[in-house]
C-alpha cells in the first residue's frame, strides 16, 4: 500500500544481483586455498613420484636399493618385475620392484659421508 510496485520490483532484482556477486566472493578463498595446496603439496609430491618410478625402471646391477621394508642391499639382478638383492654376503632376496623406496646408483655417496 505504501510503496508502489514499481519499486518493489526494482529492489527485488538489485538483491539477486547482489546475492551472486556475494555467492562469488564466499567461494574465492576456497578456490585460493585449493591452489596453494595444488602447489605446495600436489605437484611436489607428483614430481617425487615421477623421480622415483623412472628410477625403479632403469635399476641395474651394482645399484644399491632400500627397500619399503627397510631392507638395504645392492642389486645382483634384474627382471621385468623382480630385482635380486643381495643383503649380506652370500644372502640373496628375490624383492618386487614396485616395493623399492629408494635406488642409490653404483658408485654413490656411502651413507656415513
Amino acid at each position: 500500500m505504501f510503496i508502489s510496485p514499481a519499486y518493489a520490483q526494482a529492489a527485488g532484482a538489485a538483491g539477486q544481483q547482489g546475492g551472486t556477486m556475494a555467492g562469488i566472493v564466499s567461494m574465492l578463498p576456497l578456490i585460493l586455498i585449493f591452489v596453494a595446496f595444488y602447489f605446495l603439496m600436489i605437484r611436489p609430491q607428483q614430481k617425487r613420484m615421477k623421480t622415483l618410478q623412472n628410477a625403479i625402471a632403469s635399476v641395474k646391477k651394482g645399484d644399491t636399493v632400500i627397500t619399503a621394508g627397510g631392507l638395504v642391499g645392492k642389486v645382483t639382478k634384474t627382471d621385468d618385475q623382480y630385482v635380486e638383492v643381495e643383503v649380506a654376503p652370500g644372502m640373496k632376496v628375490k624383492v618386487v620392484k614396485a616395493t623399492l623406496a629408494e635406488v642409490q646408483p653404483l658408485g654413490g655417496k656411502p651413507a656415513n659421508d
